[in-house]
């Protein structure tokens, strides 16, 4: 059974930082590419995060609202994959969201997998 699991959400005031994690398990894991998404009331899922699989280089790219302030390292062994928030603001707050997804190379198959998401609130 296929499952992402986020967590280390919360309360922080602006500055400070944060780090959420993401649990994957039920599929292979290395080869996904992984991408933390966020969205905020009123506004359309954000993609900010991503990190290809091991085919692809294991590539970070992030949108240009969180370059330098965000990362994405993943631990292969633990199947997890973080977001390290840095200098948080208030316009980070959102809800944050965890995705897998590959190609199924034999049959040329999507597969996409969502976590729950997490709540991020940034207030002082």
């Amino acid at each position: 059974q296929v499952q992402l699991v986020e967590s280390g959400g919360g309360l922080v005031q602006p500055g400070e930082s944060l780090r959420l994690s993401c649990l994957a398990s039920g599929f292979a894991f290395p080869y996904f590419r992984m991408t933390w998404y966020r969205q905020s009331a009123g506004k359309e899922r954000e993609d900010i995060a991503s990190q290809s699989g091991t085919y692809s280089g294991g590539i970070a790219r992030y949108a240009d609202s969180v370059q330098g302030r965000f990362t994405i390292p993943r631990d292969k062994e633990k199947q997890i994959v973080y977001l390290q928030m840095n200098s948080l603001k208030p316009e980070d707050q959102a809800r944050y969201y965890c995705n897998a997804w590959a190609r199924e190379i034999a049959t040329n198959k999507e597969l996409d997998y969502w976590g729950q998401g997490i709540q991020v609130t940034v207030s002082s």
